[in-house]
């Protein structure tokens, strides 16, 4: 098997376009081409982390964090990240992240962050914007069931928990061929008439190829009308952070009590105790600061993140508890997630789960 395939089923798991235009995403290290010998999974791809690879003849690491975050002038070894790419390079190592992308999966980071503390009725705090599009086409009647099949069958028409969404209607198309034509029906330079079937769906836009793809095979014209609009709408299904219910009201010691053991915290920063019951939570795992107001909105009880500076607890503003439970705590079970996906879909192949704790914060 080769390394492209195992980033395919990857992206299946964490589509790159779903991630923020800030981070660094996909094979970061190595020769796609190349035979896999093994996938190692990991948090953080350090140096330790290679040496473990190498270890167990793995030769595709998996990381969360991306090892190469910003662009790198000179590689001299001089700190860890260069170390770390240097070793991966000299040992045919290949790198490859899934960070934001995995966050803004409704099934990733914030959901696996929600289901360990058994959270349901979970949406996404903050759905994403600017990824929806729309299709406009225009097609006989004859051909209008098999254009929008192929065109669903590639993932549009999807919104929310429905699929296979469409309008369609009914109007009278006009066009004449030049002298360059071949219509499909009528003449050259002759004045035609049809009835047409105009559909409309809507699409996330990393889909734009395949959409365009299944257009152009499944229409019958010889030129085919469309249009694709960018769409304000947001994507309830993508975003960041997560919001649900526990399924029975908790006091808040006992709450933060509750999480500190779920996600096996040294400690818990919180905010102010309000004297009142948690159960709506909102969960945003690694640094969660930016969506505090987001929390507030969403009328969560309680607001659990990583990466609190002194002065945003006072965001709280007494109207929920702020919870900070360390960046990698809140993250912890995410390269579980990412072992259990590969397992199901490669099978009879080595998905090594490492065993180097790369957190780097440590507690007295």
């Amino acid at each position: 098997m080769k390394i492209k395939e195992i980033n395919s089923v990857l992206e299946e798991m964490a589509p790159l376009a779903y991630a923020e235009d800030f981070d660094n995403v996909g094979l970061l290290v190595g020769n796609k081409d190349s035979e896999a010998t093994g996938v190692l999974v990991c948090h953080d791809a350090l140096e330790s982390v290679i040496d473990e690879a190498i270890a167990k003849n793995c030769n595709l690491v998996v990381c969360f964090h991306p090892i190469l975050f910003s662009g790198l002038k000179k590689i001299t070894g001089k700190n860890y990240v260069e170390r770390s790419l240097i070793k991966a390079i000299k040992n045919d190592i290949a790198i490859y992240a899934v960070h934001t992308a995995l966050d803004n999966h409704q099934e990733g980071v914030n959901k696996i962050f929600c289901d360990a503390l058994g959270l349901t009725n979970t949406k996404i705090l903050i759905p994403k914007s600017n990824f929806i599009r729309k299709l406009v086409t225009y097609t006989i009647p004859e051909n209008a069931d098999k254009l929008r099949n192929a065109l669903f069958d590639v993932g549009a028409g999807n919104i929310g928990n429905y699929e296979n969404c469409s309008f369609n209607s009914k109007g009278i198309g006009t066009y004449m061929g030049n002298e360059h034509s071949n219509p499909e029906f009528g003449e050259r330079f002759e004045f035609m008439e049809s009835d047409e079937i105009k559909i409309e769906l809507t699409f996330e836009k990393h889909l734009e190829n395949k959409i365009l793809k299944a257009l152009f095979k499944n229409h019958v014209y010889e030129e085919v009308a469309y249009e694709i609009y960018e769409l304000q709408n947001k994507n309830q299904n993508i975003g960041l952070g997560m919001i649900g219910e526990l399924q029975d009201p908790m006091e808040e010691n006992d709450f933060l009590h509750f999480v500190k053991d779920k996600m096996q915290a040294n400690g818990i920063r919180h905010s102010a105790f309000l004297g009142k019951p948690i159960k709506k939570v909102a969960v945003l795992g690694g640094s969660g600061s930016f969506a505090i107001k987001n929390a507030i909105q969403a009328g969560a009880d309680a607001f659990l993140t990583a990466d609190l500076k002194y002065h945003q607890f006072y965001e709280a503003e007494n109207q929920l508890i702020l919870a900070d439970i360390g960046h990698f705590e809140s993250e912890r079970y995410t390269k579980n997630y990412i072992v259990d996906f590969l397992r199901k879909k490669i099978l009879n192949f080595a998905i090594v789960l490492s065993e180097e704790n790369t957190n780097p914060v440590k507690y007295l």
